[in-house]
């Protein structure tokens, strides 16, 4: 797709059925992110997501039977240890939860990890610039790479990547210039969030652009529905029929 220059349209997804409508809708990857902790648990990081977590919910989303491609996220503390952690856990999602490709955080310093999981047959897609599970490290969720040594350093990650082996890249919270650079210099697909329109397809999660997802709203987000007054007003009706007796009628019950 990078090659022929046909964009790619990436979402996350965390159930069976919103796995089934976005497939419907031609979506080309499907992400099970470990957002799912901040989306689905409430968690104000992804940090305290499991690797248990991401099987069950990988799962979900596979008994859609996408066409899409589904790569499953690896959680905090699922690889950084060690290569062999790394292999085992990226085994786990493929062999037990169905995933297709796992993607994990980090450029230089997870080379070697990366390169260890395709190498076991697994493909990976990377993830630099702003890794929420650096979330410490970084202060919080902050653009990075604005500095030219950040920026300098972040190249150097993405080739990094990409020598590994990995088959794509995402590039969460760089400036749009940067992003530029580093999809030039690529071979393999960027995927961006918050890093500009020159990225060879972009990412966002489900939540978001459908308005149910309040605890955070990025600058790059779009909403493209506004579902939380919907689905309000739904439970609402529902709340009131029940109290004042209108709801069920007879031909809602059994004879």
């Amino acid at each position: 797709m990078k090659r022929a220059g046909d964009r790619i349209a990436a979402l996350t997804c965390y159930d069976f059925p919103l796995a089934r409508i976005m497939d419907g809708c031609g979506v080309d990857i499907i992400l099970v992110g470990d957002s799912v902790g901040v989306v689905m648990a409430g968690h104000d990081t992804t940090l305290p997501v499991t690797m248990d977590d991401m099987v069950y919910h990988t799962r979900a989303v596979v008994r859609a039977r996408p066409a899409a491609l589904v790569v499953a996220d690896m959680p905090f503390l699922s690889y950084q240890v060690d290569p062999r952690d790394a292999c085992l856990n990226a085994g786990r999602l493929v062999k037990e939860a169905g995933a297709e490709a796992v993607k994990l955080e980090g450029g230089v310093a997870m080379a070697e990890t990366i390169r260890s999981v395709v190498t076991m047959g697994v493909p990976v897609m990377g993830h630099i610039g702003l890794t929420p599970q650096s979330y410490h490290r970084m202060g919080g969720y902050r653009v990075q790479g604005k500095l030219e040594d950040q920026a300098e350093r972040l190249v150097a990650d993405a080739h990094a990547v990409q020598d590994a082996g990995a088959f794509a890249l995402v590039l969460e919270g760089i400036p749009q210039k940067l992003a530029r650079r580093i999809t030039s210099e690529l071979t393999i697909p960027t995927i961006g969030i918050g890093a500009g329109p020159s990225c060879d397809g972009q990412v966002l999660v489900i939540h978001d652009i459908l308005g149910l997802c309040e605890k955070y709203s990025p600058k790059f987000v779009k909403r493209y529905a506004e579902l939380t007054p919907v689905i309000s007003g739904a439970v609402t009706s529902y709340v009131t029929e029940v109290k004042d007796g209108t709801f069920p009628t007879e031909g809602h019950a059994f004879n």
